[in-house]
């Protein structure tokens, strides 16, 4: 029988948490008042209620039991997303840059969760202050609003694995220090690092600072909110193109990786399997696409060859990382390349990256067992272990991650009728739940790189916003609150 719930601990966890939220809202301030815009008072009045909350939170969990169970470490996470996700709508619906309660939360939603999926038709027409906390909800929700934030829990003498267990991606978690808290200050130091260089390489490359600082946490958090309608296609430019590809590939590289380079542990880097994958399938995607885009009657040109390339290898990066940027409508493409498209979402890089989607290892783990499970079939005396990364994989690591494929399927499953059922055309209903579910943000159809989903009713939104924060929580952490025996004593 399972212990209550440690609910102080819960509140003051999240309490502590919405409070760092207010002081991010707080220092947003600073945007409206250097453009010499008017709406810095809507950041304060948010930012305001959202300490007092937390404040209130915090007071009511005084002198909780320190240790943190999978249950109470479910709760705080996808408490936390939830709670995040409600005061930092507020600027968007008390301004009215986004008048409707439901586009408030659903923008905001996607963009803690990293997903990228829009209701603004008009993004040039919000404030600086708006885009700019718009592009820094990305940046919170990429590494992670708990992993970020463990660097500091121990202040109050609290364990954080399990909230790390609950909101870290994949089905395993690399350890880079003995301390979690330790783990999760090094993977943000990372983080910072990545957003600062690609911010002043940005510049350089003839963005703005302002644009230039929004892109920049929004690649580095894979989540493609831009501060043009036309995303980067806004920039006809092929080198900052190229740095957004490169800052994208890097994203969606598990972050543990930077650091063993740093520490000259080559080694690691050397003998990681799903890295050697993620390359492998985003060179050989874009090959293709490439190949798809030629027209053959035309002859060739170098020059044109080039943009066709660069076009293949942005989208194909864009998709696998679930960055959701686009130079190009593929809309435009052969169906054959949406469909191309439509796996790499639900591929998604590698676990411990930023990405969304099934991740790379759980990928790898699941071809390495249907193909030796045929071995098996022809030989059955044989012992055939699977390794990756030149270890032998648990069984039970191998059947969490073959769960997880099916669930994932049948989410998409089942999410594709009730949409369907609702009105949304097949194609519109199948990708738009892949595309929410893998975090990605742009689908096919009028969901595509150049449609939003604004003309989507009240609950297909609210809907596809559970979507999104089930796919970001790892389907388990959020689908757990569901269950009748995670609320029995």
């Amino acid at each position: 029988m399972n212990r209550g719930f440690n609910y102080k601990l819960i509140f003051r966890i999240i309490g502590f948490l919405i409070i760092i939220e207010s002081g991010v809202l707080f220092l947003t301030i600073l945007i409206p008042v250097i453009y010499g815009e008017n709406d810095f008072r809507y950041f304060l009045i948010s930012g305001l209620a959202a300490l007092v909350c937390g404040l209130i939170l915090t007071f009511a969990g005084k002198n909780p039991p320190a240790e943190v169970s999978k249950r109470e470490g479910s709760l705080i996470v996808t408490g936390t997303w939830i709670f995040f996700s409600l005061f930092g709508m507020l600027p968007f619906w008390f301004s009215n840059s986004i008048p409707s309660l439901t586009d408030a939360f659903f923008e905001t939603m996607s963009g803690f969760t990293t997903t990228g999926a829009t209701v603004l038709d008009n993004i040039e027409s919000l404030s600086h202050g708006m885009l700019f906390w718009r592009s820094i909800t990305q940046w919170i929700g990429g590494l992670g609003i708990i992993v970020i934030s463990m660097a500091i829990l121990p202040i109050f003498g609290m364990s954080s694995n399990q909230m790390f267990a609950a909101e870290a991606t994949g089905p395993t978690k690399e350890k880079i220090h003995p301390k979690i808290s330790e783990t999760a200050k090094r993977l943000f130091y990372i983080y910072l690092g990545l957003t600062i260089i690609q911010t002043v390489l940005l510049r350089i490359s003839g963005m703005g600072w302002f644009d230039a600082v929004c892109h920049s946490v929004t690649t580095i958090a894979t989540g493609g909110f831009s501060t043009k309608q036309d995303s980067i296609a806004h920039w006809d430019s092929p080198l900052i193109q190229y740095i957004i590809i490169v800052f994208m590939l890097l994203s969606g590289v598990n972050f543990s990786l930077y650091y063993f380079g740093l520490k000259r542990r080559f080694d690691k880097i050397k003998e990681n399997e799903e890295l050697r994958y993620y390359l492998l399938i985003t060179l050989s995607a874009t090959i293709i696409i490439t190949i798809s885009l030629f027209d053959f009657g035309d002859g060739f040109s170098l020059g044109e060859t080039e943009k066709m390339f660069r076009e293949a290898l942005f989208t194909v990066t864009s998709t696998i990382t679930s960055t959701g940027f686009s130079i190009e409508d593929y809309m435009l493409w052969r169906p054959f390349v949406w469909v191309m498209l439509l796996m790499l979402m639900l591929m998604g890089a590698s676990a411990g990256s930023t990405s969304g989607g099934m991740k790379m290892v759980r990928i790898v783990i699941a071809i390495k067992t249907y193909y030796y499970e045929f071995k098996r079939m022809l030989h059955p005396n044989a012992v055939v272990p699977i390794r990756y990364n030149n270890h032998i994989i648990k069984d039970d690591v191998i059947l969490r991650a073959l769960t997880f494929i099916v669930l994932y399927f049948v989410i998409i499953g089942i999410g594709t009728l009730v949409l369907s059922l609702v009105g949304i055309g097949f194609e519109e209903s199948l990708s738009g739940m892949i595309s929410c579910l893998s975090n990605i943000g742009p689908a096919l159809g009028d969901f595509g790189p150049t449609g939003t989903y604004q003309g989507a009713n009240v609950f297909v939104k609210w809907f596809l916003t559970i979507v999104m924060l089930i796919g970001r929580l790892e389907l388990f952490t959020v689908l757990l609150l569901f269950t009748p025996a995670f609320w029995k004593r």
